[in-house]
């Protein structure tokens, strides 16, 4: 960026002097420095945490806000979680007012309606201060953020995920904003408070390792701020800011002009109801981006419902994984794109209606819909950053060796959902959604919990067709060695994840308790409680992710390829692809027919 790009943004948002005081390395060097403080603040609380949930998942992220609560920096991580940040520390600037923002302070919410996504996901943040030489005080220019999920919020269902709620009372404890540290003194009272609404004994444990993570990150900040002073600070924040709004507008401005719709639809809620709708208009006007969920789902009777934070993270989400990967994740990008999302809507819900489910569905599926959208506009770009997973398969027992009640959220590794891309076959095991969420070994968590993990191997025949190959969704199995009960939502049976660009959807999902026994339990749509002896077996056969392209232009080379791997199988090869194979797989004799894979295919063609 020119020192006369500096200037022209400077003037329009007046925030800058009109002759630029920090030179554009100095700020790059600062906005580094903050984004290596969230790394530092998040490996903190993987290295402090007392679950499995925080310190091996990585179910974390940290963040930085300057003093108006816009987002500045922010670490490698769940996208999701980024990016419904800056929300509650608003409404903390707002309600509270920044009079009660005191150094030393330390705040901690939850509250979906204002501004997260479900109970689970608990904010901690504290503001950072520093020397003023104008007016000889200190002010707060910072605000340091850690994001983490935690395994239970109180409420009738362990696990944090009460799907059956009828209302957001009934899935646990709200905390808008509360102070834990005030002033450097620990808030004692609202720490015990926060304990006796919660049933694990360690998650205060895993509130201390966030608390201590945003105290961490305030320090490092105060560094920052040492070194460079807060006006050079702020100038930084102010320019990335404005930096990133003018790349995210030179590149919508070189999308072409017009109105692209598309529909998407979650399988059912947790009650059963059908077919929960999500429609997006994206209209695309010069360098002007507008995202309108109008037409969405608004049937009163429904159980899932994402809260306008979630759904605007899942939107900047998708819509950046669909940008040059350089411009800066910061207040420029959000304040770059015109949001409608009707009250009322799945998107938005009325206040008061239960989202512990709706957080992932329809919250995650919003990135479905737009790629849909946008598959032939963006056709080397539309990749659905998106998961069917329902909610976490959560199970309860009594631990032997311990006498104590546990909660095991099958954090194990699996794979699925994961779509192709434009020149690429869907890669690894989970989405790009998924961010840095680790999924435990299967020998870690069985140290852990009473089970034993059987299987976890991809499932042949269940990626998406198409020039690229969606990925194989997984077949999970696991033993659960006293008796329990399963509590849990699917997806993804109906409505598996999609083709792009001419590509074959992946396989559905498909869940079974009491898997092989006499009286085998196929979840419909919602587990609740369901009793297992012990011995008895969870079986999840995850769905694979949708193609990319026409499978009959797949090079017939990849599609042996595969079938070598048992991606996919002889039958497959033919049925899916059009390409015929002479041999035998189990003796690796396979080859190609080229002339009756050439007729197949032109058959095909010709239907």
């Amino acid at each position: 960026m020119s020192s006369a790009d500096v200037v022209r943004l400077a003037a329009t948002r007046g925030r800058l002097s009109t002759e630029p005081t920090i030179d554009l390395v100095t700020a790059e060097v600062i906005r580094g420095g903050m984004e290596t403080i969230c790394f530092e603040m998040a490996a903190y609380v993987s290295r402090t945490a007392t679950t499995p949930i925080l310190n091996q998942s990585n179910e974390r992220n940290a963040t930085i806000l300057d003093a108006q609560g816009r987002l500045a920096a922010l670490s490698v991580g769940i996208p999701q979680f980024m990016l419904t940040s800056t929300l509650p520390v608003r409404f903390a600037l707002d309600f509270l007012g920044i009079e009660e923002f005191c150094e030393g302070d330390v705040f901690v919410a939850n509250d979906p309606y204002h501004g997260g996504g479900h109970l689970p996901d608990y904010n901690v943040f504290a503001p950072v201060y520093a020397d003023d030489p104008v007016t000889g005080t200190r002010r707060m220019v910072l605000i340091a953020s850690i994001q983490c999920h935690h395994g239970d919020t109180g409420g009738a269902v362990p696990g944090g995920y009460n799907v059956t709620a009828n209302d957001i009372w009934g899935e646990g404890v709200r905390w808008p904003v509360i102070k834990v540290i005030d002033q450097g003194v620990t808030r004692r009272d609202v720490l015990y408070a926060l304990q006796a609404n919660n049933r694990i004994p360690d998650y205060i444990g895993d509130i201390r390792a966030q608390i201590g993570a945003a105290q961490l990150g305030v320090r490092r900040l105060q560094e920052i701020l040492t070194r460079h002073s807060a006006r050079r600070v702020e100038e930084a924040v102010d320019l990335m800011i404005d930096y990133a709004e003018k790349r995210f507008r030179e590149e919508v401005s070189a999308w072409p002009d017009g109105t692209y719709e598309a529909d998407a639809y979650v399988d059912h809620d947790p009650l059963g109801n059908p077919d929960v709708h999500l429609h997006v208009a994206i209209t695309v006007d010069g360098d002007d981006l507008t995202i309108d969920f109008t037409g969405s789902d608004t049937r009163p009777e429904l159980q899932a419902w994402s809260t306008y934070g979630n759904t605007r993270g899942y939107t900047i989400g998708q819509i950046a994984s669909m940008m040059d990967p350089e411009i800066p994740k910061n207040e420029g990008f959000f304040e770059s794109i015109t949001l409608v999302v009707p009250q009322g809507c799945v998107l938005n819900p009325p206040a008061g209606k239960p989202v512990s489910a709706g957080t992932h569905h329809p919250g995650a599926d919003v990135g479905e819909v737009i790629a849909v959208a946008m598959q032939h506009v963006l056709p080397g770009r539309a990749v659905p950053q998106t998961y069917k997973t329902g909610i976490p398969t959560v199970i309860r027992g009594v631990d032997p060796r311990t006498g104590r009640d546990f909660v095991d959220h099958s954090a194990e590794v699996y794979a699925g959902w994961c779509n192709a891309a434009q020149g690429m076959d869907a890669w690894g095991a989970l989405s790009a959604s998924f961010g840095n969420l680790w999924k435990a070994t299967a020998e870690i968590n069985e140290s852990l919990f009473p089970h034993v993990q059987w299987s976890r191997d991809y499932r042949t025949d269940s990626g998406g067709p198409g020039q690229w190959r969606g990925i194989c969704g997984s077949h999970y199995e696991k033993e659960v060695r006293v008796p329990s009960t399963v509590y849990t939502y699917v997806v993804g049976m109906k409505y598996p994840m999609p083709g792009i660009c001419g590509g074959g959807n992946g396989s559905p999902n498909e869940m079974i308790l009491r898997y092989g026994s006499d009286d085998p339990y196929r979840v419909a749509h919602t587990a609740n409680q369901v009793p297992m002896d012990a011995g008895e077996r969870v079986m999840f056969n995850y769905g694979g992710g949708g193609g990319w392209g026409n499978p009959f232009a797949r090079d017939p080379q990849a599609v042996l390829d595969d079938v070598l791997d048992e991606f996919v199988s002889v039958e497959g090869a033919a049925r899916d692809y059009g390409v015929v194979l002479t041999g035998s797989l189990e003796e690796l004799t396979l080859e190609i027919d080229v002339s009756a894979t050439t007729a197949l295919r032109d058959a095909q063609e010709t239907r």
